[in-house]
Order: structure tokens, then sequence, then C-alpha cells
């Protein structure tokens, strides 16, 4: 029987799964898209949750802020190169009930590649558009419900049963011409029958297991793989540098990179297990095929070091490649070349819980940079909201810093978690510019309203330079924050530590 049962529950798993995936991300174990900026006259909050299967549903809200009224939304799926001729025609978005100003809708995504979801509002203010990128692609394969496999296997096994039974049955006494009796020829001819009947449908299964286990390996060997990093500290011209080479497992052809916020590459490296030396470089690519990047290594404490770097092709496709290297302590002191590199070092992460509230983090120059943090529930919508004081206590004049207000990157202590942030979300501007120039008609003057390179940091009521990010946490636990500002020519990195409890659904 449970032979039986373990053979029927991938033939008839067969029936009711398709391709299983799950979209590739720029960021590591943080799949949803956050996008906060402007529709047109519209300001907007759009979250994006992609879809698990390749064709999929992409679950997708729109958030009016500011006051902001529509008449009616529409979401339209745009693949790279394809703009608007190739794309379906807009899906209306429907009202929430009990949520005013929030619209939703789903969208099939029926291929991998590059997308970017065109958000488009119309209302008393005129019509906006706006388009988000996010990526789908082929990166896991799901697994039947138990529950539902037992019960397709005990239907399955109840009707291979009831099928030889009929057989048996029809063989014995069909052809029995009435009155007579069964005899001992008529009940050898059934069992073999039946014997036969049984060994027919026990091919079948067998047949269907293997048919099943070969699309398995055929699927699983084209999920999508992310680019090996391999990195290491070398001494080049007497300066210690970050070498980095870029593995491409698909061996497909490599497509160019394009330039976010001026660079080819943004890294992070995170000093084990404390967290405690933090520094956002920008390798420079040292050879034609983009393959091979060096950074300056600036003056970290020795250790080993996670390595996240952020890269976007020409295609509008961007990932976090992901890596680790040891710094040896005779490999330090090296002055950064890119005048927007910066970096610093903070007392470990804490390992006691710390409540909700505000947070206060010295910064640099003197000055303080304040969280008003929320409760944090994995899987929920919030706004994170910092505060930025000069070294007078009033309100910092901030610069922008490669373009945005201000950069943030988050990571769970385990790693499992890793995001670079900007106030206009986890969207990667690099990959929305590459879709404004794909995309035709209305969609051409989104990208003149995109936002990010003006996006200016508002007065607080408590006299600080306000700063918003929104987000959502995907995992529960122990996270760190590192908030980085420009002000007076120098960058300011405020750090804060935070705990996520589970479970939570909806917005804050």
């Amino acid at each position: 029987m449970r032979r039986v049962l373990r053979l029927l529950v991938p033939a008839c798993a067969v029936l009711l799964l398709g391709p299983a995936a799950a979209p590739a991300r720029a960021h590591v174990g943080s799949p949803n898209v956050f996008y906060d900026g402007d529709a047109g006259p519209y300001p907007v909050r759009v979250i994006i949750r992609p879809p698990v299967v390749i064709p999929g549903l992409a679950e997708i809200t729109v958030r009016l802020r500011d006051g902001g009224k529509a008449d009616q939304v529409t979401i339209q799926p745009l693949q790279y190169k394809s703009g608007l001729r190739g794309a379906p025609a807009p899906d209306p978005a429907q009202p929430v009930p009990g949520a005013p100003d929030v619209w939703s809708g789903a969208l099939w995504l029926m291929s991998s590649g590059s997308f970017s979801i065109r958000v488009h509002v119309q209302g008393a203010g005129g019509e906006g558009a706006v388009l988000v990128p996010v990526p789908a692609v082929r990166s896991q394969v799901l697994g039947m419900d138990k529950g539902l496999g037992a019960l397709l296997a005990a239907l399955g096994l109840f009707l291979i049963v009831g099928a030889v039974s009929i057989i048996a049955v029809a063989v014995r006494e069909a052809s029995l011409p009435p009155g007579e009796t069964i005899d001992s020829r008529r009940r050898n001819r059934a069992r073999v029958a039946a014997a036969l009947t049984a060994l027919l449908f026990a091919g079948v299964v067998l047949g269907g297991n293997a048919w099943w286990n070969g699309v398995d390996r055929q699927v699983r060997k084209r999920l999508f793989k992310p680019f090996g990093l391999h990195a290491e500290t070398r001494i080049e011209a007497g300066r210690p540098v970050l070498a980095l080479a870029i593995d491409d497992p698909s061996a497909k052809g490599w497509v160019p990179l394009v330039p976010d916020h001026g660079k080819l590459m943004h890294m992070f490296v995170l000093r084990e297990p404390g967290l405690d030396a933090f520094a956002h470089l920008h390798p420079v690519a040292r050879d034609k095929g983009q393959k091979s990047f060096r950074a300056t290594l600036p003056p970290l404490p020795a250790g080993t070091y996670r390595v996240y770097s952020d890269i976007v092709d020409e295609n509008g496709f961007a990932q976090t490649l992901v890596g680790r290297v040891v710094i040896p302590a005779a490999a330090q002191g090296g002055i950064a070349l890119d005048p927007d590199d910066s970096w610093y070092t903070s007392e470990p992460l804490r390992q006691t819980a710390t409540a909700a509230g505000p947070k206060l983090s010295r910064l640099a120059d003197g000055g303080t940079m304040l969280w008003h943090q929320e409760p944090l529930v994995a899987n929920r919508e919030t706004t994170l909201r910092f505060e930025v004081r000069g070294p007078d206590g009033r309100s910092a004049r901030l610069e922008p810093y490669m373009g945005m207000s201000s950069h943030a990157a988050i990571t769970r202590d385990d790693g499992q978690v890793f995001i670079h942030l900007h106030p206009m979300g986890t969207v990667n501007m690099a990959a929305q510019e590459v879709f404004a120039r794909s995309a035709d008609g209305p969609a051409k003057a989104a990208r003149a309203a995109m936002p990010g390179m003006d996006h200016s940091a508002s007065g607080g009521t408590g006299g600080g330079t306000v700063l918003s990010f929104p987000y959502e946490f995907p995992q529960p636990g122990r996270y760190r924050l590192w908030v980085q500002v420009k002000s007076e020519g120098r960058v300011l990195t405020g750090v804060f530590d935070a705990d996520v409890a589970k479970g939570g659904l909806g917005p804050v």
C-alpha cells in the first residue's frame, strides 16, 4: 500500500502542478517590490507581490497618498522591448472595501524575464502613469500539499481497485448463461484478467512516475541560477583592494551592465558576526566584459565579511550577488578612490530585544539621527521614518547622495535577508529608466516624472529633517539598519537594531 501511495502521488500531481518557479530578486530574501513616488499629479505607493510560479499572478496594490483621489486605476504588464504596443490591454484595479484610496488587482506574468508594471491613474487632477520594474524568472520548484497528495493517492488507488474488480467480474460473469454456476475455469480466467489489469495499471503508474521525475529534472535544470561572486583581498600598486569576479552559471552570453545612480556596481561589505563594520563601495570594471571589478579597500577592521553587490543589466534585470571575503590585518589602510564610497564602524548587534519607540544614533559630524520606530511585524507593510539633526540640534541640511536624499541597507543577523533601500522604495532606478526608454506613448512622459533624483527630505515637527522608506520585513528576527545621508560633502551613517515579530498581514 505504501509503495502504491508513493508512486501515485507524483503521478496524480502531474495533473495539478504547472511549471513551478519563483521570481529572482534584486536583494536577498526580500521578494516584494515597493515604490513611493508620483504617477503624474498623484502621489502613490505601489506594492507588487510577484508570483511564485511562472506563469503566475502578480498581486498589485496601489495606495494614493497625501489625500489623493482617483476615479480609475489600471495596471498593465510590460515586458522588456515589447513596450506598450506588445503589451496586453490594461486591467482595471478595484477599490478595496474599507480602505479609502486603496486599489488592488492581479496580473498574469506569462513568461520569465524582466517586466515592468505600468500603473495608470485617472481622476479630477487629470491622468498620470508610472512604471514599476519587477523581475520574474524560474528559481524554485514547489511541492504538493501533503494532505492533497494523500487524498489524490487514495482516490487513485480506489479507481485502480475498482477497475481491476470490474474487469475480473466481467471476465467471470459477463458471458455466463442464466442459471449456470461459476466454474473453476471462469474463476481462473478472471484471476488472470485481474492480474494482467493490475500489472497494466502498475506499469502506467511506474511510467508516470518516471515521466514526472524526468520533467522535474528538466525544470530544475532551467531554474534561474544567480551569478556567482568571488571576492578576495589583494595588494595592487601598493594599495589594498577588493577584487571581484562574476561568474554566470547559465553561460548564455553576458548582457552588458548599465549604471545605477552613476555606478555599475553598488557593493556592501558587512563584518560577521556582530555587523559592527560596514562599507558602501563602488567597484570599477577592469575588463570589457564587465566580469572583473576592483574597489580600493577602506580602513576596515580585520575579519570575515559578507559581500552584497547590486548590478543591473541593459534589459532592466537587477540582481544582488552574494559572497564572502576575509580581510586580514595586513590589507588595511587604503584610501577610497570613489568620492561616494563610505564606511563606518559601530558597536556589535545587540543580542537583547528592544521595544519599539524613538531610537537615537550619533553621527560622525556630531549630529544625530532619530528613528521613530513603530512595532515591526513580518509580512506587514510599514514606513521607516528617520529624523536627521545637525550638531547644533537643528534640522540638518542634506545634499543628494548619488541622486537620492538617502540610502539604507537592511540585513537580518544571519544574512538571509539583505536589501538596498531608497526613499522611493525597493525599485531599482536604472531598471525603471530602461523600461521608460523602451516604452511608447504616455510611458515616455512617466520617465520625466520619475522620482529619486529630486527626492527631497522634509522638515519634521521635532526640528529635524525627515526621511521615510516604504518596506515590509519578509521574515521575523533580529535586524540591523544602516541609514546614510550626505551633509556638507560628508557621508554620514546612522546605525539601528530592531526585532521583527512573527506573522502579520496587511498594512500598518
